[in-house]
C-alpha cells in the first residue's frame, strides 16, 4: 500500500508540474533562449599576418594583441584593441610601399571588411600622409573609404581636408566630398 500512495503523490505531483507549465511560458522560454549567443575569444600576443594575393605578399600587419572573436551564429572577427601597423609591399620589387597605422581595428570575416580607428595614418609610396578617425578597407572591392573627416598632406605642402573620402588600396589616387585646404602654387604658373 505505501508503494502505490508514493506512486499517486509522484503522479499528482508530477500533473501539477505539467499544468503550471503554460503556452505562454514555454513560448518566453523560447525567447529567452534564442537571444542568447555564446563567443568563442583567443587572444594572440605579438601578432604577425601576412595579406597575399597571387603568391605574392602585398601587406605584412602587426598587432600586440589580437582577439579572435566567434559567436556561434557564425562570422569570425578580429579585433586589435591596441592597434596594428601594416607595411604595403610593392609587387614588383618587394620594397614597402606605404604604411597604415592606427590604435584600433577590427575585421570582419564574413563582410570582407576591415576598420581601422583612432589616430589612423596612412602613407602611400610617393610620401602623402592620410590621416583620419576612421578607415575602412572593403577587401572586395580593394579600396579604403570614409564617411569621417579625412585630412590629405602631400609631399609638397598642399593640405586637403573634407568627407566621404575614398581610395583604392595603394593610395595613388583618392576621392574627397567637400574639401578645403591649402595648395602652394609653384612660381613658373603661365597666365
Amino acid at each position: 500500500m505505501k508503494i502505490s500512495a508514493f506512486i499517486y503523490v509522484a503522479f499528482l505531483g508530477l500533473s501539477l508540474f505539467l499544468t503550471s507549465c503554460g503556452d505562454d511560458d514555454l513560448k518566453n522560454a523560447n525567447a529567452v533562449a534564442s537571444g542568447k549567443i555564446t563567443l568563442t575569444r583567443d587572444t594572440t600576443r605579438g601578432v604577425e599576418i601576412i595579406y597575399s594575393d597571387s603568391a605574392r605578399v602585398k601587406a605584412k600587419g602587426n598587432a600586440p594583441i589580437m582577439i579572435k572573436i566567434t559567436p556561434s551564429t557564425g562570422g569570425t572577427e578580429q579585433e586589435m584593441p591596441n592597434g596594428v601597423k601594416i607595411d604595403f609591399f610593392n609587387a614588383q620589387n618587394g620594397s614597402v610601399d606605404g604604411t597604415l597605422i592606427s590604435d584600433y581595428a577590427i575585421r570582419k570575416d564574413q563582410e570582407l571588411k576591415t576598420t581601422f580607428q583612432k589616430n589612423v595614418i596612412v602613407k602611400n609610396n610617393k610620401g602623402d600622409t592620410f590621416s583620419s578617425e576612421e578607415l575602412i578597407w572593403d577587401e572586395a572591392k580593394k579600396l579604403f573609404y570614409s564617411n569621417q573627416k579625412v585630412r590629405v598632406q602631400s609631399i609638397d605642402g598642399n593640405i586637403v581636408e573634407g568627407v566621404n573620402f575614398q581610395a583604392p588600396q595603394d593610395f595613388s589616387t583618392y576621392r574627397i566630398n567637400n574639401g578645403n585646404g591649402q595648395v602652394n602654387l609653384k612660381d613658373n604658373i603661365a597666365p
